[in-house]
């Protein structure tokens, strides 16, 4: 077996004792180590591979500017930036095959930067005492990250602590050794969905597409995945992206904590890929099953889908709110004839719960959307295909499937797979 070295972060003028014992549990595994220093004020117990004043220097300031400045939040991000580029220039040197790092709420701010910086396979564990916590922004969290409970670990190794700090030495190494990394075999097309029983068009796609050359990657839009799914795109990894579920941007909207963050929609037309676009289940405003959101949507329509989720059904001004919020942010991206814009617009119904005779059917509300949408679109940037048929309905696959062949026949979407 191939010998896996992993790049070990934190501050070693107070953790030394905690990141030296990871590193003989990675040393103890068969495993090397790299280790860099992020302290600011003290001095490392012993050497370390990577000085805190090389990571001061790489992000163009000093150690004694960091402490000049009498803001601890400013030297941490002197050291954030220093870090995640030295990390950025070790890893496409071959030097590591996965990331450990080690802190308090300073530590993990850190830790968020770096892990970002990595591409999607590279193992990234966070030992973190805010682990979890409310406080981290989900926006910031890389679309692979791990992170464990620090517990029991504000000061000094104890029997407990060493539990989560062997468990993430022995997890980082581990999956050093097992991840398989991200290496398509054929042009990949990008989606977005919910489950399969909220919207159904990716078992009929994936076989499709797979039979003409090209592997479809879903992504779970519940916050996370489409965060993931921005975030690729953002990269160029994919020849067409088939983003037919818009929920996060109306739970953004909403201020629900189960939203992508800002850049959703924009990342495709920045960087040139053909958009096909859906809005399923843009009806539904996704919460947190904890949060009681009763009191500030009384009389609404619910569905409880399980613990961890409960919808709310979009009143027809949020509809056509959203509808306007959705061209606006297909209408940023740059006007470029190789990345079209198309929206399949179904009049029937956007998600399962919304059909004629289930508990979410709202002809209203679906009537206020399909009325602004048409109202707004077509424009010189995004062409609309409205089809009289559910989002469910076999009709919106054969739609999706006649743009994308049309697409493929001007080369507009590559039929070679991406670096």
């Amino acid at each position: 077996m191939i010998r896996k070295t992993i790049l070990l972060i934190g501050t070693y003028d107070t953790k030394n004792a905690e990141l030296e014992y990871m590193a003989q549990c990675i040393r103890a595994q068969n495993g090397a180590a790299i280790t860099m220093d992020v302290s600011v004020l003290g001095e490392a117990e012993q050497a370390t591979d990577i000085s805190k004043h090389q990571v001061a220097h790489a992000a163009g300031s000093s150690i004694e500017a960091a402490i000049d400045a009498s803001d601890e939040n400013f030297a941490m991000q002197v050291m954030s930036q220093g870090a995640t580029l030295l990390t950025s220039q070790l890893l496409a040197q071959g030097r590591f095959d996965g990331v450990l790092i080690l802190g308090g709420s300073m530590g993990t701010d850190l830790a968020l930067d770096v892990c970002q910086a990595l591409p999607l396979g590279v193992p990234k564990y966070v030992v973190s005492t805010v682990a979890f916590s409310p406080m981290i922004d989900p926006s910031r969290l890389a679309a692979d990250i791990q992170m464990i409970l620090w517990a029991g670990g504000l000061y000094g190794l104890n029997s407990i602590c060493k539990s989560s700090l062997s468990q993430a030495a022995g997890a980082v190494l581990g999956a050093a050794r097992a991840v398989e990394a991200p290496l398509a075999k054929h042009p990949l097309v990008g989606m977005t969905s919910l489950g399969s029983s909220c919207l159904k068009y990716m078992k009929i796609l994936k076989p499709e597409l797979e039979s003409r050359g090209f592997e479809l990657v879903v992504f779970h839009a519940t916050g996370m995945g489409g965060m993931a799914f921005e975030h690729m795109v953002s990269q160029g990894r994919f020849v067409c992206v088939m983003d037919f579920c818009l929920q996060e941007v109306c739970n953004h909207m909403a201020g629900s904590a189960i939203n992508s963050g800002p850049q959703r929609m924009l990342s495709a037309g920045a960087a040139g890929i053909p958009q096909l676009v859906a809005p399923g289940s843009v009806d539904l405003l996704d919460f947190p099953g904890w949060q009681n959101v009763s009191k500030s949507y009384p009389d609404r329509p619910t569905h409880a889908h399980n613990r961890l989720i409960h919808c709310l059904v979009s009143t027809p001004d949020e509809r056509e709110s959203q509808a306007r919020e959705f061209v606006q942010r297909l209408q940023q991206a740059p006007v470029h004839a190789s990345a079209p814009v198309h929206m399949i617009l179904p009049e029937q119904g956007i998600e399962e719960w919304d059909r004629e005779g289930q508990d979410l059917h709202d002809p209203v509300g679906q009537g206020a959307f399909v009325a602004e949408i048409k109202r707004l679109l077509p424009t010189e940037k995004i062409d609309l295909t409205s089809i009289d048929a559910h989002i469910n309905d076999a009709e919106f696959c054969h739609t999706v499937l006649a743009i994308f062949d049309r697409w493929v026949a001007q080369g507009i979407v590559k039929q070679t797979k991406l670096l």
